[in-house]
């Protein structure tokens, strides 16, 4: 937080809408994961072409993956297409280099979709990659970004995320892990961490083979985290059990833990 006179600056962050009810307006389901922080950098895509704002789209121009799953990338080619003919700088891709590597083989492609890294609007690139390695921090735009290991079904990270004065850790989608837990307990402060929890108890067996999180299993984890003061918000319900898992959650009877609702920005 940095203080400026009367006037206070926090670090923003928003996780996108992606689902809509019967009106037509955005429900508080997720389907798609996009997080924005500070209205320029997403985390992950899944309705970055869909749901952010005007004045997003003119500032959004990092975009970070934990992973190649549609969910977290199906508004990337779409945001990308959009401001084709506008964009004066290049889109930029952080990912592994198997996030990468999926991209470029399964998506720009030009039979799903075209490969913008090959292509140039009247202003140069409209897409570059930048691949980063697990355990080593990279700067994008203001942020300071650490990626860490998860256990998910393919090949995924979790990030710490800084802007110097505020530090989250979010996790994507996981099972039960390590890395992640050893490496935020090693930090001298951390003000929010941000962690899946995908399915019912009662689908305990789809979490397992699908590598995600159950209440049961969560409580678990998180007796791993070594900071019970640090407020934990759950993301990444399947929206079809998202009141059943909110019920078990509220059995936890976890004081500082919540769900993150969609839409809403949060300021830390």
């Amino acid at each position: 937080m940095i203080s400026t006179g009367k006037f206070y600056f926090f670090m923003k962050i928003q996780l996108l809408p992606s689902t809509f009810d019967e009106s037509g307006s955005a429900s508080p389901r997720q389907h798609l994961s996009c997080f924005v922080i500070d209205d320029c950098v997403a985390i992950d895509a899944g309705s970055l072409a869909m749901a952010t704002t005007d004045y997003q789209k003119e500032r959004i121009r990092d975009v970070v993956l934990t992973h190649a799953h549609l969910d977290h990338i199906a508004g990337l080619p779409l945001f990308i297409d959009d401001l084709f003919a506008q964009l004066k700088t290049p889109v930029c891709v952080y990912g592994t280099e198997e996030v990468i590597e999926v991209l470029e083989k399964d998506v720009f492609n030009w039979d799903v979709y075209p490969s913008f890294s090959e292509l140039e609007n009247e202003n140069g690139a409209v897409l570059q990659y930048y691949p980063f390695e697990i355990g080593k921090e990279f700067q994008v735009n203001h942020l300071s970004i650490k990626a860490v290991k998860v256990n998910h079904k393919v090949p995924t990270v979790g990030f710490i995320v800084s802007d110097g004065k505020t530090t989250f850790a979010l996790s994507s989608d996981t099972s039960k892990m390590k890395s992640f837990w050893k490496t935020i307990n090693l930090l001298n402060k951390i003000d929010a961490v941000l962690i899946e929890c995908a399915f019912p108890n009662e689908l305990k067996h789809l979490a397992k083979v699908s590598h995600h999180l159950t209440p049961k299993t969560l409580r678990k984890e998180l007796k791993k985290f070594d900071k019970p003061d640090c407020p934990i918000f759950v993301i990444n319900l399947k929206p079809m059990y998202r009141d059943q898992i909110i019920e078990q959650l509220n059995e936890l009877k976890i004081n500082n833990l919540q769900v993150l609702k969609v839409g809403n920005t949060y300021e830390w």
